[in-house]
């Protein structure tokens, strides 16, 4: 989940996983159903509008492909869709990029299809409905009634039976008939899993220099040009650092030659890399070493035991999923090929 200032009170007041107060009292009381029209793109859908969803309970929910927050609540999107859509529920994912790839129309398409994703997404390249609902992370969900009005929302992963019943009180009050109130049983896996939170003690951590913290290559970032860069000689709990010849842009990290490195210690179930090919239709073959051990049972869903895939496409990559117990290993990548595009680590 994206911290922002309202979120962030809400940590220090240990609402996180909670609806936040404070957030549902600042909706203003028309929503932004209207500000639909200006999506730059629909898929899955022609484009909806306020009037034509007048009399529909709606389940506004923003999201960016990569983000790990929004990718453990996909499950349970899913399977309120699947449900509830005959008895007048209407789901619209609200896709508002992060990172600039996420804009690239052929690459939402492509994540609408891998995630099996089948309700309508308005695309939103400009944040010009985010910003219409005052919105504030990802992900989020906005429940509005049958008349247009948000009487819900909700920041964050988790809280999924109390969501449910929000929108199964709205459809009953629209008028739909023998709404279920059984919750559903979403079917989370793989990267979808929920994250493992009492062992999850590694922040979301950017590469790009614009918001990197905690890199500890000797001599620091080379701003916008090719650096040579050392691994230190040794990384304490959440330091990470590059090897090898990088450029550091704002954002991301572009390897710039052959089998260069990057290394992160981290505490964690989960590791997921956000990379890419930095030009379209290449790939880069790469290798993941826990230790500098093959990764064997740690090996997450996009590398085999020994550590080994490949990075075809700008998504999130899951690297390492460790067995119990969980201890503070150093992950390492070596990248066989050049072009690879590093954007942000994020834990599970």
């Amino acid at each position: 989940m994206k911290t922002n200032k309202l979120l962030a009170a809400a940590v220090l007041a240990g609402a996180i996983g909670a609806p936040i107060a404070a957030l549902v009292e600042e909706l203003p009381n028309q929503t932004g159903l209207a500000s639909l029209e200006r999506a730059d793109e629909w898929l899955n859908s022609p484009p909806l509008t306020a009037p034509a969803l007048r009399g529909k309970v709606v389940l506004i929910d923003f999201w960016t492909y990569t983000c790990i927050n929004w990718l453990r609540t996909l499950p349970y999107i899913r399977a309120w869709d699947q449900k509830y859509r005959n008895q007048g529920l209407v789901v619209i994912g609200v896709h508002a990029p992060e990172f600039a790839f996420e804009k690239d129309l052929n690459n939402v398409r492509r994540a609408v299809k891998d995630m099996r994703i089948d309700y309508p997404v308005a695309v939103d390249n400009d944040h010009v409905i985010w910003r219409a609902f005052n919105n504030e992370g990802w992900p989020a969900l906005y429940f509005i009634d049958s008349q247009g009005r948000v009487r819900h929302h909700y920041l964050g992963e988790g809280g999924y039976e109390e969501s449910e019943t929000v929108f199964q009180n709205l459809l009953a009050e629209a008028g739909a008939g023998n709404v279920s109130r059984e919750p559903v049983a979403a079917d989370a896996r793989g990267i979808e899993a929920a994250a493992d939170w009492s062992d999850l003690k590694s922040p979301e951590t950017y590469v790009g220099y614009g918001r990197a913290q905690n890199f500890t290559s000797p001599g620091g970032t080379v701003v916008d040009r090719p650096g040579v860069y050392v691994l230190p000689a040794q990384l304490h709990l959440n330091d990470w650092a590059l090897s090898g010849d990088w450029t550091a842009k704002r954002q991301v990290a572009v390897l710039n030659k052959p089998n260069e490195r990057i290394a992160y210690r981290f505490h964690a179930r989960d590791l997921h890399l956000i990379m890419g090919p930095a030009a379209p239709g290449t790939s880069a073959r790469f290798r993941v070493l826990i230790d500098r051990q093959p990764l064997g049972a740690a090996h997450g869903v996009d590398v085999d035991e020994q550590g080994d895939g490949t990075v075809a496409e700008q998504r999130v990559y899951q690297l390492i999923r460790q067995p119990q117990p969980i201890a503070d290993p150093q992950f390492e990548i070596e990248f066989f090929d050049p072009g690879v595009e590093a954007f942000s680590f994020t834990f599970g």
